[in-house]
C-alpha cells in the first residue's frame, strides 16, 4: 500500500515552484559543513557575508539599534519606510552621488533582495524579456519568479566580466528590463564611465524607437557595493552620466555590504515615483519592510557623515588588503607555472580567480574533466571552498571562481595559499 508520504510527493504544485532551481552556493555550503563536522580544515570563502567577530557593524549603529528597541520602536513602520530614514537617504544620495531624489521617490525594505524582486514584479509581465549579463547574482531566479523570458549574456574576462554595449545591443529591442550591477557580484570589478555611458546610450536609443504608450526598456542598477571601491577606481552610475535616462532607471542600495550590516536588513530603492509607488504596494502586501528599530538607528547613523567616513576608511582597508593578499598569492603561483589566474580587485568583497585544471591528473590518478571536478579537488585537497562562476550563470565549462573575504582573517588567507600551493604541486599533465 502506498504511504501518505508517497502520495504527498505526487501532489501537484505550481510550475514556478516546481521548476525553481536551488542555490548552488547553499548546496556547496552543506558539503562544507559536513567536511568541517568530520574534522577537516576548510577555508570557507564562499559566502557573501561578514563574520561579525571580524567585521562588526559600526559601533554607533549598534548602539542606535539597541536604544531604539529600548525605547519601544517595535511596531509596524510605514510601508515605504519611516520619514526620517528616507530623508536621510535622500541627503546621502545628494552628498555622495550629487543626485536629487525626493523622499517620495525612495522606498525602504528589508535589504536589497525584496527590492530587486519588487522591481521585477512591477515591470515584467509573464513572457516578457529580461536581459542581464553573466556572471551575475540571482537574476536568473528573479526572472523565474516573475515568469520572465531570461536572456543571459555571457561576458568576457577581457572586459573584467562586465558587459559592453556590443554584447548587449542584439538583445534589447524587445526587452523590458536590463539588470546591471557595479561593483559586480561575483567579480569585484567595476564599470568605467565609458563602458556604462555606451550602455546608457543603447537604452536611450532603444526607448526613442518605441511607439508612444508602449512599455519602455527599464534599467535596474544594483549599487549595493558602491561604497566598497578601492584604489584609483571610482563608482559610476547611469543618471550621473546620462541625466535623460532617469525616467527609466531604478537604483538598489543599502547598508548591508557597505557597513557590514547584512543581518540588519535595511535597504532602499530610488527611481521614478510611478515605479516606486507600485513597488511599495507589492512589498506592503508581502510585509517586506525593514524592522522599525533598525530604520530608526540607520536614519541616525546616516546623519553622522564623519563617523560613516571613519568606518569606511578602516573597513575598506581591511577588505582590500585581504583581497590583495590573495591576488598577489595567486599571481605568485601563476609565475611559478601553475595554471591559475586572478583579476585585480577593484570593489566589493570578491576576488575573481581562475583554475584552469581541466585534463590535469591528481596524485590518485584521477583526471580532472569538469568544473565540478575542479571544485571538488580544491575543496578536498586544498581545503579551499570557493564558488564556480557556473553558479552565477556562466557556461558549464567555465574555470573561473568567486572568492569572498568577508569571513577571512589575514592568517586564513596565508594558510589557504600555502595549502593551495601544496595541492597544485601534486597535479600532473
Amino acid at each position: 500500500m502506498e504511504s501518505l508520504e508517497q502520495k504527498t510527493d505526487r501532489l501537484r504544485i505550481s510550475q514556478m515552484a516546481e521548476n525553481l532551481i536551488g542555490s548552488e552556493i547553499i548546496r556547496l555550503a552543506g558539503e562544507i559543513r559536513e567536511m568541517m563536522a568530520t574534522g577537516h580544515t576548510v577555508y570557507n570563502f564562499t559566502i557573501g557575508d561578514f563574520d561579525p567577530a571580524i567585521f562588526p557593524i559600526p559601533e554607533s549603529l549598534n548602539h542606535g539599534i539597541i536604544e531604539a528597541y529600548q525605547k519601544g520602536e517595535t511596531n509596524y513602520p510605514p510601508a515605504d519606510g519611516i520619514s526620517s530614514l528616507r530623508t536621510a537617504i535622500a541627503k546621502w544620495i545628494k552628498n555622495d552621488q550629487h543626485l536629487d531624489y525626493k523622499v517620495s521617490e525612495i522606498l525602504v525594505a528589508g535589504g536589497a533582495r525584496p527590492l530587486i524582486h519588487a522591481i521585477y514584479q512591477t515591470i515584467v509581465d509573464p513572457g516578457e524579456k529580461v536581459v542581464f549579463p553573466v556572471p551575475s547574482w540571482n537574476n536568473n531566479h528573479y526572472s523565474h519568479l516573475a515568469h520572465a523570458t531570461a536572456v543571459a549574456v555571457e561576458t568576457s574576462s577581457d572586459n573584467n566580466f562586465l558587459p559592453v554595449a556590443s554584447e548587449l545591443e542584439p538583445h534589447l529591442n524587445d526587452a523590458v528590463l536590463l539588470a546591471l550591477c557595479s561593483p559586480l557580484n561575483p567579480t569585484g570589478t567595476v564599470f568605467t564611465p565609458p563602458q556604462l555611458e555606451e550602455i546608457c546610450d543603447l537604452v536611450l536609443k532603444e526607448n526613442q524607437t518605441r511607439p508612444a504608450g508602449s512599455k519602455p526598456l527599464y534599467l535596474l542598477y544594483d549599487q549595493i557595493y558602491a561604497q566598497l571601491i578601492f584604489g584609483e577606481a571610482k563608482h559610476t552610475d547611469p543618471v550621473s552620466l546620462r541625466p535623460e535616462i532617469r525616467p527609466y532607471t531604478i537604483y538598489v542600495d543599502g547598508i548591508s555590504k557597505s557597513f557590514a550590516a547584512t543581518g540588519v536588513r535595511v535597504g532602499w530603492a530610488f527611481g521614478p515615483s510611478h515605479i516606486i509607488d507600485r513597488m511599495k504596494s507589492i512589498l506592503g502586501h508581502i510585509g517586506a519592510w525593514a524592522p522599525k528599530a533598525e530604520q530608526v538607528a540607520t536614519a541616525a547613523f546616516l546623519n553622522t557623515p564623519d563617523e560613516m567616513a571613519s568606518f569606511l576608511t578602516s573597513f575598506k582597508e581591511e577588505i582590500s588588503s585581504r583581497l590583495l593578499d590573495f591576488y598577489q598569492g595567486i599571481l605568485s603561483l601563476k609565475n611559478e607555472g601553475y595554471p591559475v589566474n586572478a583579476i585585480y580587485p577593484k570593489g566589493a568583497m570578491y576576488l575573481t580567480l581562475q583554475f584552469n585544471l581541466i585534463n590535469h591528473v591528481t596524485a590518485e590518478g584521477n583526471r580532472i574533466e569538469s568544473t565540478s571536478d575542479i571544485t571538488e579537488f580544491l575543496l578536498n585537497e586544498a581545503g579551499l571552498a570557493i564558488v564556480p562562476f557556473t553558479a552565477f550563470g556562466c557556461a558549464a565549462d567555465s574555470t573561473w571562481y568567486r572568492m569572498s573575504v568577508g569571513t577571512a582573517t589575514r592568517q586564513n588567507i596565508s594558510d589557504a595559499l600555502r595549502k593551495l600551493s601544496a595541492a597544485l604541486a601534486t597535479l600532473s599533465e
